[in-house]
């Protein structure tokens, strides 16, 4: 399909205004955007008759993002079903890698599972939609935490109890700090057969058009020596950020 590129221009504008509360100048934006002057300048001043972003005219006139584009972001949220919005993409995500794919969010100092998707094939997990498990040895806590603001962390941190699930479950606040650090790093967690020695799990956060982490995916099957995991992680990090765009977050993850 041809896309029309005054419309695409239009679009990629609005984007990029809405990142930068301080505002951006023309120069900016063609430089960003790497758009001609006159162009730009067709675009951003229709866009603000329209009431889609507002004029700061001082010394050099800067744009910010406008009441109306904030009405309809709302609208959007408002009628947004992001539960609707998730699922035809995780089952799409479980057929092409052939995994059961989760969602949970933070419930307290736990991820709840509210949905599973499955490949044709799948192998069973005692995770099930509804059930819960603590955040610190899970792929989808860990993601969900390493995202999270500092105090939210420090919070959660603050009431986590360690119990060992495997030989390899994290014990510590110490070592979970560490590895929250290396999450924030990679843009994807792993649970290392720390929950079920037998199953290795890899996480990655959603966010919501707020900026804040929504919840996280994940991806999970049987242990195998062969799997390369960090290619994995990085699969399930690029889905995520699809998620996050689908639901209305602009900003960058890491």
């Amino acid at each position: 399909m041809k896309l029309n590129r005054t419309a695409q221009r239009t679009v990629e504008i609005l984007k990029l205004v809405s990142k930068d509360p301080q505002g951006i100048t023309l120069d900016g934006i063609c430089e960003r955007l790497k758009i001609p002057k006159t162009s730009a300048y067709d675009i951003v001043t229709t866009l603000a008759e329209m009431g889609m972003v507002n004029v700061d005219r001082g010394v050099r006139q800067r744009y910010t993002i406008g009441l109306m584009a904030y009405r309809i972001g709302v609208n959007y949220t408002n009628n947004l079903d992001f539960i609707g919005v998730l699922e035809p993409e995780l089952k799409a995500f479980a057929r092409e890698t052939g995994k059961t794919v989760f969602f949970g969010v933070r419930s307290d100092h736990e991820v709840v599972y509210i949905c599973k998707s499955e490949p044709e094939n799948p192998i069973i997990t005692t995770a099930t939609v509804g059930s819960k498990n603590p955040m610190y040895c899970t792929s989808l806590g860990k993601a969900i935490l390493a995202f999270s603001d500092e105090e939210t962390r420090r919070q959660i941190l603050g009431r986590v109890k360690f119990r060992k699930k495997t030989e390899k479950t994290i014990m510590d606040k110490e070592s979970l700090a560490e590895e929250l650090d290396k999450v924030r790093r990679k843009g994807y967690a792993l649970d290392a057969r720390e929950l079920e020695e037998h199953m290795e799990c890899v996480g990655a956060p959603v966010f919501g058009a707020d900026g804040n982490v929504l919840g996280a995916i994940s991806l999970s099957s049987l242990y195998k020596p062969t799997e390369d995991y960090e290619a994995l992680g990085c699969l399930v990090a690029g889905r995520a950020a699809k998620l996050s765009g689908l639901l209305g977050y602009l900003g960058e993850i890491g």
